[in-house]
């Protein structure tokens, strides 16, 4: 029989250790394209180039298509926005910016959910993307870990016409409140982008409706003026990406993650 002292230590060292492992801080990524990453992508071939904001870290994961956790790198969403070519999104330099400003927060892990082209009426509670998005960010949690943002990129294809961009804030309001009650965080701290490109006609009319939109725990940014791929002038280019992640990080910390 092993003595007493013995056995206590052996046990004091495995709960010290399991007290040690980082908590996951887990984070929904959802949209269409610009959430999802076209930076680098010209002519449906993306450039391969990874800036070191953007760069691969022990400490940031990535919820697979298989549900799976594995080390996050770009293009994130590259098994899940599978009918186009992805490249650098906004997701790696949120989750480098983030550490580095609150190394506490522990593991960050992303959960991409982004579907490019993809209008809000598809992300209705109900349809596809929708249940897809909430079982994705399930299985996250069966695997350990918290919630603790959504991050949204959308609106582009509501600007095409009148109709969409005038139902688009009320669409918005309902997508937000049915998300925190299907997963039971009723102040889930929700930082959504601005858009940043003239995609349509009524592109003004929405972007009004993003910045006008007022909920706790909701903070919005404003992409305009980032710089955009050219000639299409639709999608962020990778630095601009690299610096939507920063405006994401300094948003979310504003909403005080600690009393979320």
């Amino acid at each position: 029989m092993l003595p007493l002292i013995y056995t206590y230590l052996v046990l004091s060292s495995a709960l010290h250790l399991a007290d040690a492992t980082p908590t996951k801080s887990i984070f929904i990524l959802a949209g269409q394209s610009n959430m999802s990453g076209r930076g680098g992508v010209v002519n449906l071939t993306w450039d391969g180039y990874i800036p070191r904001q953007a760069s691969s870290n022990p400490t940031i994961l990535r919820l697979s298509s298989k549900l799976t956790w594995v080390v996050a790198a770009e293009p994130l969403h590259k098994d899940i926005d599978t009918a186009k070519v992805c490249g650098v999104g906004p997701g790696m330099s949120f989750a480098n910016s983030l550490l580095r400003k609150d190394p506490s927060i522990g593991v960050v892990a992303l959960v991409p959910c982004a579907i490019g082209g993809t209008n809000i009426s598809e992300w209705v509670r109900g349809g596809e993307l929708y249940k897809q998005m909430i079982r994705r960010t399930k299985a996250a949690v069966n695997e350990g870990g918290i919630i603790r943002g959504l991050l949204w990129y959308q609106g582009e294809s509501d600007t095409l016409n009148i109709e969409d961009a005038q139902a688009y804030k009320s669409r918005l309001h309902r997508f937000f409140l049915d998300v925190r009650a299907d997963l039971h965080l009723p102040l889930l701290p929700i930082v959504q982008v601005a858009l940043a490109s003239i995609s349509g006609p009524y592109t003004n009319m929405v972007r009004e409706a993003q910045l006008g939109l007022k909920l706790v725990n909701l903070r919005t940014v404003d992409a305009m003026g980032l710089s955009m791929q050219q000639p299409e002038n639709l999608h962020l280019t990778t630095p601009a990406q690299v610096s939507l992640g920063k405006m994401l990080t300094n948003a979310f910390m504003r909403i005080g993650h600690r009393k979320s």
